[in-house]
């Protein structure tokens, strides 16, 4: 019987000699960042704001951080969980997001959600034509941009305080308008939430008309703001939510939805669910 050589034989590495050497406490790694366009392209900040006349913002990936803050119950309780997500993600700390305008937010966050989980969104639509509820996929990388530019046919006048100033059709008046912001919006929900608690008549078309009406006849004064919105013509209170929806720059997210039922195309306006930032 032939002898084993155990001396030819190559004993197994120990654990400890193909451990990898230790993290170093100071390797930092470094996430990759890209540049959104405003819509708003800065026209309508204030001198002196972070973003006045600034085109573009720099802002980093999602990373795993960001998603616990969409996943935190609190955050999103307190109102505030969109405001930490943005804040955690854009590189310039001076700006203030409770002053964005809602169509700069939408750019950041649309820009947000395709570098954190790509730009495949899976959703469930609601077929207009035959109501099928149906799973789709848009591609939320053909977005456009409404810079909201072309105003003079509108007959409107733009200030160097950020605001437009137009005369009413039926009353007459000559009102300054104004973009919102989201301390703005927030205001808003806070609103409408109270009047449901406390199950008063809810009235989010004169609420909004107060919020968007600056000054009326060079009067900024709040409360003739709303005495004049109390009393003005439903024609001018159309009017002015026509305007103020072609004057707000935003992105457009207006897709073709081709129902698999019907097999019938239809232009819709592709819907931020919850599937939006929590994708399955």
């Amino acid at each position: 019987m032939a002898r084993r050589n155990n001396k030819k034989r190559v004993a197994a590495p120990s654990a400890e000699s193909v451990a990898p050497p230790p993290m170093r406490a100071d390797v930092t790694f470094a996430t990759p960042t890209e540049f959104v366009e405003l819509p708003s392209k800065g026209r309508f900040y204030p001198e002196g704001h972070p973003l006045h006349n600034v085109e573009e913002v720099e802002i980093r990936f999602m990373t795993a951080k960001e998603e616990d803050i969409l996943s935190s119950s609190i955050l999103l309780k307190k109102g505030i969980m969109l405001d930490r997500f943005i804040e955690n993600i854009l590189i310039d700390k001076s700006v203030n997001v409770q002053t964005l305008y809602s169509g700069d937010r939408n750019a950041i966050l649309l820009a947000a959600r395709i570098t954190g989980y790509g730009s495949d969104y899976d959703t469930r639509m609601s077929c207009p034509s035959c109501n099928t509820v149906s799973d789709y996929t848009f591609d939320l990388s053909e977005y456009g941009l409404n810079y909201a530019e072309e105003v003079e046919d509108l007959g409107l006048t733009l200030t160097s305080a950020g605001t437009y100033t137009l005369e009413m059709e039926k009353s007459k008046v000559h009102l300054e308008i104004r973009l919102l912001d989201g301390e703005d919006e927030k205001y808003l929900t806070r609103i409408t939430e109270s009047k449901k608690k406390n199950n008063l008549m809810e009235t989010p078309l004169t609420d909004l008309l107060k919020m968007i009406i600056a000054s009326v006849n060079g009067d900024d004064s709040r409360s003739t703001v709303e005495n004049y919105v109390n009393s003005m013509p439903a024609y001018d209170s159309r009017h002015i939510r026509k305007i103020y929806a072609q004057i707000n720059p935003n992105i457009d997210l207006t897709k073709n939805f081709n129902c698999p039922a019907c097999g019938k195309t239809t232009q819709l306006e592709v819907p931020l669910s919850a599937d939006f930032f929590w994708p399955k």
